[in-house]
């Protein structure tokens, strides 16, 4: 049985995972922290934290896991390259998953972005349209990057150079390295996201739309019953669906 300690309880994520977890016959959840609650109080009832609280509250909460030899979950996007570099440091100490979208069937994405990318190679324009609820506060998406990054990766490119984020007025002729990046907002829509190879007479459409969260607290939960066995290192979710 793999205990786990749920942060960000009471958002829209933590609720889901709440909600799954009785499905899930290998994982107890063992506390339920949100704001205002202590984790440090709880802590060593746990096997597993897992993290769908926010960006800033993160490296904290990876710093207690380290202080209590504690596997780790992260939920959360939207982190500072500062706040990343402290949260993945601590992975030299416990296991720890972080990936920008715990579905399975994203993780699928992932892996044929980057077969399709290979197999067009560089003759066909990259663009990344990303579409999510009015509360989303981060954009683009995570997942949206971990696309664009992917893409980046095998072009050899670096990513804060070729990528575009959207267009507007007289911007010239689209460049062959160019990846673009387009944010839609709007109504409750839980999460599309859709990578275009356009080459010269056809063009190749990679889409997933999620209709519920359950399939990120359902792949949460994977992660956490997988990450428990683990020895101290940085995984994501391809790691967890054995995809690497």
């Amino acid at each position: 049985m793999t205990r786990v300690i749920i942060t960000g309880s009471k958002g829209r994520m933590g609720q889901a995972l709440v909600t799954c977890a009785p499905r899930h016959t290998e994982v107890q959840i063992v506390a339920e922290i949100d704001q205002n609650d202590r984790l440090d109080a709880v802590i060593l009832e746990g096997d597993v934290v897992i993290d769908f609280s926010s960006h800033n509250a993160t490296p904290g909460i990876a710093s207690l896991c380290a202080t209590h030899s504690k596997a780790l979950v992260i939920g959360t996007t939207g982190h500072s390259d500062e706040e990343r570099s402290r949260i993945t440091g601590l992975s030299a100490q416990i296991p720890m998953v972080l990936s920008s979208n715990y579905s399975t069937g994203v993780n699928a994405l992932f892996w044929l972005t980057r077969k399709a990318a290979e197999i067009l190679g560089p003759g066909f324009d990259l663009e990344v349209v990303e579409m999510h609820h009015r509360l989303k506060r981060d954009a683009p998406s995570g997942t949206a990057k971990t696309l664009a990054e992917i893409l980046a990766a095998v072009r050899q490119e670096q990513i804060d150079q070729v990528l575009r984020h959207g267009r507007s007025g007289i911007v010239g002729e689209r460049t062959a390295a160019e990846i673009g990046m387009h944010s839609v907002r709007g109504g409750d829509v839980v999460g599309d996201h859709t990578v275009i190879f356009a080459g010269s007479g056809e063009r190749v459409e990679l889409v997933h739309k999620a209709s519920s969260r359950e399939t990120f607290a359902n792949g949460a939960l994977r992660a956490a019953i997988w990450v428990a066995k683990q020895k101290p290192g940085l995984y994501d979710m391809l790691d967890v669906l054995g995809l690497k």
